[in-house]
């Protein structure tokens, strides 16, 4: 099965990897994912515990492919889980003031920024979308609140502008 490389252009694009890889049960999840399909059953009997969280994170970070596991006759069909990619290539530059940002959004454990989040996503709900409009109405710079959007279950990141994500609305 042919690798892929993932291209990282933002640099707020790290901020999903680097909590990812941050943990060693995300990362054992990854690896495990990277030979073989497995569906969240044979993921969960492998690890030894819940792999619900590191799929989500995964998939935020787009480092998950996900299709339909065909079932046997009267069983219900599953879906399997395969790591999208094998190494990975940064093409960006920014400042070690910006690179610093994102570093500490990444690891700043959830609760100390949950009201930034919650406040970036009500904006959005009320129609701000913009990433001029937003960086004016929180005082903030474009690469924090990208940053800080990625930080979000609920926010995608669609260049220069933020959307709620689908099954949130």
């Amino acid at each position: 099965m042919p690798r892929r490389t993932r291209i990282i252009n933002d640099p707020s694009e790290l901020v999903p990897l680097l909590q990812t890889f941050q943990s060693k049960e995300h990362k054992d999840v990854f690896n495990a994912l990277t030979t073989e399909w497995l569906t969240k059953t044979q993921l969960d009997e492998a690890m030894g515990f819940d792999v619900e969280e590191s799929l989500n994170i995964l998939k935020r970070s787009g480092l998950l492919e996900i299709q339909w596991r065909m079932p046997k006759p009267g069983e219900t069909p599953e879906k399997e889980y395969h790591s999208s990619y094998s190494k990975a290539q940064a093409n960006f530059q920014c400042s070690f003031e910006d690179l610093s940002e994102i570093i500490t959004l990444a690891f700043t454990p959830y609760e100390d920024i949950k009201d930034l989040i919650k406040e970036l996503e009500c904006e959005v709900e009320n129609g701000n979308h913009s990433m001029s409009s937003l960086t004016r109405s929180l005082n903030k710079s474009a690469l924090y609140i990208k940053s800080l959007a990625r930080r979000s279950d609920r926010l995608t990141v669609m260049g220069q502008r933020l959307k709620m994500n689908e099954e949130d609305k």
